[in-house]
């Protein structure tokens, strides 16, 4: 299963990220888990200078904007 990792404080771009990448998924038919990671320290551990971050299978896919959908379908066929 896909997993998908949404880093930031849980501001309204955060949100704005996670419900992109839920249509991203749904539009493609795709079993993913959501996780949204707003610790500090943990967000420290991915190479990111801004938030929010988009990691889909630990790789480090967006950070500091809001991609499109089709941006992040792309992502997620070249990921599984």
């Amino acid at each position: 299963m896909l997993n998908i990792k949404i880093l930031g404080s849980g501001c309204a771009n955060c949100k704005k990220l996670e419900a992109v990448a839920r249509q991203a998924t749904q539009n493609l038919n795709i079993q993913a888990e959501f996780e949204k990671i707003t610790d500090m320290g943990k967000m420290m551990t991915y190479d990111i200078l801004a938030t929010p971050a988009l990691v889909i299978n630990e790789k480090v896919v967006s950070s500091g904007k809001i991609p499109t959908v089709a941006d992040i379908q792309g992502w997620i066929s070249t990921a599984q």
